[in-house]
């Protein structure tokens, strides 16, 4: 089951790296909790959208993954040129370099709920020179 977790989240990365959004339904369920709220997929993936309308050079790298019976966990790496305001910080297209921890917990192979902290003191770091 471990394995399949890693690989189902390794093809969920590769999915948003590859900027397939209308393939996410493999990969998340209608409704989700992101953070304690409750969204559907179409929020979701509007943020994920987003996200990559904010940073239009936004790769995910794993950097560290762990799964366990219903769970994985990540370190994603980002190496990237967020474009005007990036997480309430002015980065106006400057390069940095962040992580974010994440926690996802999956029911039949499909996003449940999510945890994700954004490494926001580098950002704000980097973005002051």
């Amino acid at each position: 089951m471990t394995r399949d977790l890693e690989r189902i989240y390794r093809d969920y990365i590769d999915t948003l790296n590859e900027r397939r959004f209308e393939q996410l339904d493999q990969f998340v369920h209608d409704h989700l909790v992101y953070n304690d709220a409750a969204i559907t997929r179409e929020q979701y993936v509007a943020m994920l959208v987003d996200d990559v309308r904010a940073i239009p050079d936004l790769h995910y790298e794993i950097d560290l993954l762990v799964a366990s019976e219903d769970l994985v966990s990540a370190r994603l790496w980002f190496d990237c040129s967020p474009q005007g305001s990036f997480l309430g910080i002015e980065v106006d297209g400057r390069r940095m370099a962040f992580a974010e921890h994440v926690l996802y917990r999956l029911r039949q192979g499909r996003i449940e709920r999510v945890w994700s902290l954004l490494d926001r003191d580098a950002v704000r770091d980097q973005a002051a020179g």
